[in-house]
């Protein structure tokens, strides 16, 4: 009889120690798989968002003839007509008008207002022969970073066989490099993928965001205040809770629709701002700020309250001279996950407007703006090719935000945050 018992207890053991091997090898598997997934996320929107750092220029060597370049109006000065005719001067083979706008298509649109402001910060050079680097157009900058088959017939593509001889002219004489795009960070958007840069969807994002922080972190503090603090524990504030809880799961277009319909409409407040981008990140964010900072004031001990109440302070000392200074850590450290969350947000900020086609850099919370995930939704509908690598590259840096936002978050939590 006992060792039957035995037989069955070493076979029960054997059983679940397998099914203990067999969840841990499941485990391991899932968070392999769930890492790989991530690497490729990461790994595909890296190798085609990586180029993007980099611009193709062309060196133009032209005359800047004293007689029609003016030193004290060099701004008005027409340098495009000068570009055309060193392009020309350059080949001088071409015979048709066709084959002109092929050659004047190598650079880029605002290739004169870059000698413009080269000449400006060099007037020294008006009546001399100058060279100057100016940036290749998309289509240039695309075939140069291998993004365009030449095996391919010619009217399949977007670059001639002739084009592609000037370009190898420019190269065999040294008149192409690559160099850091600075202006894919320090420029606004533009309809032309070589000129597009995120500044201005940066400085809108932060706009909206100190908006949106300013707005929700004092009142989800002082509401989660309220209700862990000072609110009688009745059906009513049960109701509150759940709605609360109800709230943080709630999409987020139908906050869009609620600022459309509130802000825009019944207000009358200007559209496609950081103002009410702000103000409809803060309802969006508000629950997560309230949630996080009643968990923090829960974490504090009952004996904190408890001492300082016989000790004599009341109940409002008790609960910003003791219990908010010690969850402070904790409300912080949900308030920036939920701005981190806000920053990703893309739909509530379309409702409003922030779609709009901004081409300058947002100077307060009431100019026009758009904002990063909105940039590269527009950026991904463009049908150019030099979008899709300005749209990798968008991605990467709104990730390096979010990453570093999180970083924060935890940073705080681990060095404020006391064990009780």
């Amino acid at each position: 009889m006992t060792d039957n018992i035995n037989i069955l207890i070493a076979s029960s053991n054997a059983k679940r120690q397998s099914a203990e091997r067999s969840f841990r090898v499941y485990g391991i598997f899932a968070i392999i798989l769930s890492l790989s997934f991530l690497f490729i996320m990461i790994g595909s929107i890296g190798l085609r968002g990586a180029t993007a750092f980099k611009q193709s220029f062309v060196q133009i060597e032209m005359e800047i003839p004293s007689d029609k370049i003016d030193a004290d109006n060099i701004k008005r000065a027409r340098f495009g007509k000068l570009l055309k005719a060193a392009l020309r001067d350059s080949f001088p083979d071409l015979k048709s008008r066709k084959e002109k706008k092929q050659l004047y298509k190598l650079i880029s649109s605002n290739a004169e207002y870059s000698i413009r402001d080269q000449v400006l910060q060099s007037p020294e050079i008006i009546g001399t022969k100058a060279k100057f680097w100016v940036r290749a157009s998309s289509d240039v900058d695309m075939y140069l970073k291998g993004y365009i088959d030449t095996n391919i017939p010619e009217d399949q593509r977007r670059i001639s066989d002739l084009q592609l001889s000037w370009i190898g002219k420019f190269q065999d004489a040294g008149q192409i490099e690559s160099r850091f795009n600075t202006r894919f960070f320090l420029g606004g958007d533009s309809r032309e993928p070589e000129q597009a840069g995120i500044l201005g969807a940066v400085i809108g994002s932060a706009l909206s965001l100190l908006v949106c922080f300013l707005i929700a972190f004092p009142l989800g503090v002082f509401a989660a205040v309220y209700l862990e603090e000072f609110a009688p524990k009745g059906k009513l504030s049960r109701v509150i809770e759940i709605n609360i809880n109800n709230l943080a799961a709630v999409p987020s277009i139908v906050f869009g629709l609620l600022g459309l319909a509130i802000f825009l409409n019944f207000f009358n407040l200007p559209r496609s701002t950081p103002l009410v981008g702000g103000m409809v990140l803060a309802l969006m964010t508000l629950p997560t700020i309230i949630i996080a900072s009643r968990a923090a004031l829960r974490a504090v001990p009952p004996s904190i309250r408890q001492a300082a109440i016989g000790l004599g302070a009341s109940k409002v000392q008790t609960t910003f001279h003791h219990v908010i200074p010690l969850a402070m850590p904790g409300m912080l450290t949900g308030s920036i996950i939920g701005m981190a969350q806000a920053l990703g947000e893309t739909a509530p900020l379309l409702m409003i407007g922030m779609v709009a086609f901004i081409v300058d850099v947002p100077q307060g919370i009431t100019d026009a703006a758009t904002a990063l995930p909105v940039q590269i939704f527009l950026w991904a509908d463009s049908p150019e090719r030099g979008f899709l690598e300005k749209t990798s590259a968008a991605i990467l840096v709104l990730l390096v935000f979010l990453i570093v936002m999180n970083l924060v978050a935890i940073i705080l939590r681990r060095r404020l945050e006391k064990r009780w």
